[in-house]
């Protein structure tokens, strides 16, 4: 190997490392946007305050 092949590949390789460090930025961000999205869709849910007697039990019968 000459030295022009080596440091073709280790310009390869850095650049390589850098798309999945992006990859990976992009993959994190993504998640902390659907984590996000899902807690305000579980906080809009309306609080429903039922009757005490009711989901105390459940029928076993059918």
């Amino acid at each position: 190997m000459d030295v022009s092949n080596i440091a073709n590949l280790a310009t390869s390789m850095a650049q390589q490392r850098n798309d999945m460090d992006v990859s990976v930025a992009v993959l994190k961000k993504a998640l902390d946007i659907q984590s996000s999205a899902a807690l305000s869709l579980i906080e809009a849910i309306p609080a429903v305050l039922l009757p005490p007697h009711l989901g105390n039990s459940v029928n076993t019968k059918a």
